[in-house]
């Protein structure tokens, strides 16, 4: 008796949906601030370079070519920025990524007067994407806080 030809293609087909599967899982990028520069701006305006420092904890690099970020600062939106710097993060490491970024004057003032009201701990979120020719890119969101009394006075 000869063997049916679409038995084998029928036990071969979910192996490959599996391993399909477990290709497609990624796991997010992990973005923080590295630090923040400030560059020349026009007018009521404050531009800063943000640097963030993207790890890949995925063993496949990530290309990318651009980048976009929003800063928010107390869960109101601070500053906005796009980089046409290209680059890659390798499989299981990290680069340091430059995203220059505007504050609009009128946000500054806001700001200060949630500093006053903060006591001192500031609670910030960087969302934005890394992208890539032909893909929707990769999104990725950075949460922390900031304790000014720590930072304008080391050792307190």
């Amino acid at each position: 008796m000869a063997s049916h030809p679409r038995r084998p293609l029928s036990l071969l087909l979910p192996c490959l949906l599996l391993a399909g599967c477990a290709s497609l899982h990624r796991e997010p990028l992990r973005v923080t601030v590295a630090g923040i520069e400030p560059i020349r701006g026009e007018g009521l305006e404050m531009r800063m370079a943000l640097k963030l420092r993207v790890q890949n904890p995925n063993e496949a690099p990530v290309d990318y070519k651009g980048a976009s970020v929003q800063m928010a600062l107390q869960g109101k939106t601070l500053a906005t920025g796009v980089s046409d710097e290209a680059g890659s993060v390798p499989g299981f490491g990290e680069a340091v990524i430059r995203v220059p970024v505007t504050v609009a004057g009128l946000h500054v003032a806001g700001q200060a007067l949630s500093l006053v009201r903060s006591a001192g701990k500031l609670h910030y979120e960087v969302k934005g994407k890394l992208s890539a020719s032909g893909t929707s890119g990769t999104r990725f969101n950075a949460k922390g806080e900031l304790d000014l009394p720590s930072m304008v006075m080391p050792g307190k």
